[in-house]
């Protein structure tokens, strides 16, 4: 499972009807005085950058490796964007002729307007927010849109040689404009409300027009697996579309839907092949493409198998349909790959959560009955990230843990990585940011988490990922959360990891083992937790939105459950001073008590499948948000000039070949420019046709 908790936390004036390459505006590492890591701000979006220390003194062939992965990683790009919605890939591409080739003036409010409705859709690859699910709603005008494309190339529009349907330029104004503009087409990309049907209210493309959410959930319960005790993961790689009268899926697989793409994946990937580390990597590559050109889920748990079991790699790779956030029933993995390889020095920390993850299991406060006995293989790694794509980028995780079978991780274990590079860049950008000494109340708070936040936070999302996901296990005979908790699974596994790094944060075994100095940084964590999951992350929100990311529901629920059931001892006390809200922990250890008995009831509904406390749980503390306290949380941040939100242009890795073709080198450039990234994405990995 992926976290995404983010640390507290350019206009390009193309030449009209230019078909070129955008150039990347590149600076090589070893040029740079002061590497810049942010490099703009739009509406709640920061952009930033992220160095590669070390990539310089890899061997020929460990570059060669990363940069077949880094192009397979690319290849799928498409397929993330067709899966958040299915006319994504229609409306991006005309928005990208735009800005490739509009004639008309390209300054003032409108145009201004514009560019920053692009590259919000780039960045969320897709027309709906990233976080929130909502569409965005343009602040240009629907004149002005058919002005820009009635003055742009109409040779760049996806028309007449797709397989769009559309054939002039005025039908795909009429076909594109409500789309952007009516609030009511698409207005959510996922929809949670489990009082509705949650699959013809989401926008996202797993499930074709006309399918029910009823249907589906009959559709696979009707599966088995052939062994019941390793349960597939059904419906993770398919659309499912309805077919007279019944409904069936789309697999995505060479020769099945995405096939270009896929098909471009597999053959990078078999050049990885030929330049794997050990027999061990190649086994796992050579299985990863057997499921890509296969679909089958058997083959995908074999490739989860071999991929835990390399541990000696030094180089690394996730690729697949993985994480099912997208998903309101939780089934579809979203395209991601994420290409990396280890930071040997800055391992330690987190390898020394790994090997000490069977006394954490063994100590922690859930019931007895659902601890795991053996708890298997946890490889704990930081590493250094060298370029993301799919759901990983723009918006990218800051800690992994996989795979997601319960059963592969009871029976073979799992990896769990920090981004290190990733997160010294977010550290980076969020330095003198003025969140902190906005939102905690006093000097003591503020020089506490300026002494020890840097080394909570990380310690927070090592063990989250380590021993938080790898913790627990179900009792005999309970399906997959997915299937029992369905649309509140994912919000509950990431309150179950969070509360387990919390539990722990306070807990003088992590002095023991010599990952932190004392439990002062556990007392930072804390602090810093409650007023991220009660106040700071509410930034996110507009006015009169719900919560509706797994992992803010997650800090919500956590941080309200704890202060509502600690309240009558003043656990955690809001306080006012000069009209403004704070909330101050008066008893840290009385709070880390909480953490624990809320940890044991939700690994309990976890483990029984309690479907129904689940969703109480959550509804009840993990969804609504305080009008007022939101208002004011909106007011004191807007105050910071700071967006909310960041994310990553990623490197360039660009081949140096001699007169023969072969590689003799391969340099890695950090692009500055968001939007020239973009459409130098576009024109390169633009693989898939559009299809409405």
């Amino acid at each position: 499972m992926i976290t995404r908790r983010l640390s507290l936390l350019l206009a390009v004036l193309l030449t009209a009807g230019c078909s070129d390459l955008p150039v990347q505006e590149t600076e090589s590492l070893d040029r740079q005085e002061e590497f810049q890591y942010e490099t703009e701000q739009f509406a709640d979006i920061r952009i930033l950058r992220y160095q590669v220390p070390g990539f310089d003194q890899l061997e020929l062939q460990q570059k060669e490796l990363l940069y077949y992965l880094y192009e397979a990683a690319l290849s799928g790009r498409d397929i993330i964007w067709d899966q958040n919605y299915r006319h994504n890939l229609l409306i991006r591409k005309t928005l990208e002729n735009i800005v490739r080739t509009y004639s008309g003036e390209r300054n003032g409010e409108q145009w201004n307007h514009f560019l920053t409705y692009v590259k919000r859709v780039w960045f969320s690859n897709g027309v709906h927010h990233h976080y929130s699910n909502l569409k965005f709603t343009p602040e240009f005008t629907q004149d002005y849109f058919v002005e820009l494309i009635e003055n742009s190339s109409p040779e760049g529009f996806p028309l007449k040689d797709t397989n769009s349907g559309l054939e002039t330029v005025d039908q795909l104004v009429d076909f594109v404009t409500p789309i952007l503009f009516d609030p009511q087409v698409a207005p959510k990309k996922v929809n949670l409300d489990a009082s509705i049907d949650q699959v013809e209210t989401s926008a996202v493309n797993f499930y074709g027009p006309g399918v029910k959410q009823k249907d589906v959930e009959a559709y696979y319960a009707s599966k088995t697996s052939p062994d019941p005790s390793r349960p597939l993961a059904f419906g993770l790689n398919s659309q499912v579309v309805q077919v007279g009268g019944g409904i069936q899926e789309r697999v995505w697989k060479v020769g099945g839907m995405y096939s270009p793409a896929i098909e471009e994946i597999v053959r990078w990937l078999e050049k990885a092949v030929t330049v794997a580390e050990n027999s061990a990597q190649k086994a796992a590559l050579e299985k990863l493409i057997e499921y890509y050109r296969t679909g089958d889920l058997e083959v995908w748990d074999e490739y989860n198998v071999l991929w835990v079991q390399d541990t000696e790699s030094f180089i690394d790779v996730i690729n697949g349909f993985i994480e099912v956030y997208n998903d309101p029933l939780g089934l579809k993995g979203s395209y991601e790959s994420v290409v990396f390889f280890r930071d040997e020095e800055a391992t330690a920390r987190i390898d020394a959560l790994g090997r000490n993850a069977q006394w954490f299991e063994e100590n922690s406060p859930i019931m007895d009955q659902h601890k795991k006995k053996n708890v298997q293989g946890i490889s704990a790694r930081v590493i250094t990230v060298v370029a993301e794509a799919g759901d990983a980028s723009p918006s990218t995780p800051i800690g992994i843990n996989l795979p997601n079978s319960n059963w592969i991780r009871a029976e073979y274990g799992s990896k769990s990585v920090n981004l290190g590079n990733i997160v010294y860049a977010y550290d980076e950008s969020s330095k003198q940011s003025g969140v902190l000494e906005e939102f905690a109340y006093s000097e003591e708070e503020i020089a506490r988490s300026r002494e020890y936040g840097t080394l909570a936070g990380h310690l927070h999302t090592d063990m989250h990922e380590v021993i938080g996901h790898a913790s627990g296990h179900l009792e005999p005979g309970i399906g997959v959360p997915s299937e029992t908790l369905k649309s509140y699974a994912s919000t509950l596994e990431e309150a179950r990891a969070d509360l387990v790094a919390l539990y722990y944060q306070l807990d003088e075994k992590l002095v023991e083992i010599g990952v932190m100095p004392s439990l002062e940084v556990g007392k930072a964590e804390y602090d810093g937790y409650i007023r991220n999951g009660l106040m700071i992350q509410l930034a996110r929100l507009n006015p009169g939105e719900t919560l509706e990311s797994a992992h803010m529901r997650a800090r919500h629920l956590i941080s309200k459950w704890a202060y509502e059931q600690g309240k009558a001892d003043g656990v955690i006390e809001k306080k006012t001073r000069d009209g403004q809200t704070y909330f101050v922990i008066n008893d840290y250890q009385r709070l880390r008590e909480l953490f624990g008995q809320l940890l044991r009831e939700i690994q309990r509904i976890k483990s029984t499948g309690d479907y129904e406390a689940g969703r109480n749980l959550v509804e009840t503390y993990g969804v609504q948000v305080d009008p007022d306290l939101h208002e004011e949380v909106l007011t004191r941040y807007r105050k910071l000039n700071r967006a909310p939100y960041a994310g990553f242009i990623n490197p360039v890795l660009t081949p140096v070949t001699d007169e023969n073709g072969r590689i003799t080198d391969v340099r890695i450039e950090y692009p500055d420019d968001f939007l020239e990234q973009m459409l130098y994405y576009g024109e390169k990995y633009s693989i898939l046709p559009v299809v409405n």
